[in-house]
């Protein structure tokens, strides 16, 4: 077995980097399961562990504190899931299953430098995630087809690079960052949108507190639904099962009909 490490995280879940890595790695993730990973705080442990590592993997422009760990200590060899964002500010890019099969082949490719030796069980793990991910795909693009050009309301902009890969224009309540409070001429825009475009529904997240979303849903007439970010990941949820119960409530609040 080799020694070489690879720090996930659940943004882009670490089981998927363990289908890449298989048994030959230690894979330690420096977000607790369950936790805010915009708001990851790393210990000293953690700041140790970004410089052990064989092969960081990581997502820069999202968790200030790794970034700067990572500054400070750079590491031989990592994969930047960034490299895959185009969307300025927005570092949710798995919720797109094809970045997400790019990044595996990313992994395999980072993993294979600091462990030659593994390159058959590397490319063949990523080769097996690669079809899962694309099998995926062709369900979102078989699901939405019906519902190209809708118009998504989202109580954060999550869902920009899913938004982007199946034609779908979102807008969100609040911005990139949850946390930040919508302003009022924000949330009459919103309202403008909705009633302007025919919204029959309003999206908000399972991790986050529903109550702008729900009251502006109640104030319209419209009805909630919820979709799942894959930022806190609880046990027993993984990547497949949550984005597929996204594709069902999108397909139900977008009317999206029958397509396929």
């Amino acid at each position: 077995m080799s020694t070489s490490r690879s720090r996930g995280r659940p943004a882009y879940p670490t089981a998927q980097v363990q289908e890449v890595a298989g048994d030959r790695v230690e894979l330690q993730n420096l977000t607790a399961r369950g936790a805010d990973s915009h708001a990851t705080e790393l210990s000293p442990q953690g700041v140790a562990a970004l410089g052990e590592g064989d092969l960081v993997v990581h997502l820069s422009g999202m968790q200030t504190g790794v970034d700067e760990a990572l500054a400070a200590q750079a590491p031989e060899h990592l994969v930047d899931a960034a490299t895959l964002a185009d969307q300025e500010g927005d570092p949710h890019v798995w919720l797109d299953p094809t970045r997400m099969a790019r990044l595996a082949e990313d992994v395999a490719d980072g993993l294979v430098a600091v462990d030659a030796a593994g390159e058959g069980a590397y490319r063949a793990g990523a080769e097996r995630l690669v079809g899962e991910l694309e099998a995926l795909d062709a369900e979102y693009r078989t699901g939405l087809a019906g519902c190209a050009g809708a118009t998504l309301v989202t109580a954060h902009e999550a869902f920009g690079y899913l938004a982007g890969a199946y034609g779908l224009e979102q807008v969100g309540i609040a911005g990139i960052d949850p946390h930040v409070e919508p302003s009022p001429a924000r949330l009459r825009a919103v309202v403008d949108v909705v009633q302007g475009r025919g919204v029959r529904t309003v999206f908000f997240e399972a991790t986050t507190s529903p109550e702008v979303a729900t009251t502006l849903a109640d104030d319209l007439g419209v009805t909630t639904a919820v979709l799942h970010p894959i930022e806190r990941v609880a046990e027993g949820q993984d990547y497949p099962g949550l984005m597929r119960e996204n594709l069902t409530a999108l397909r139900d609040g977008l009317a999206c009909g029958d397509a396929g």
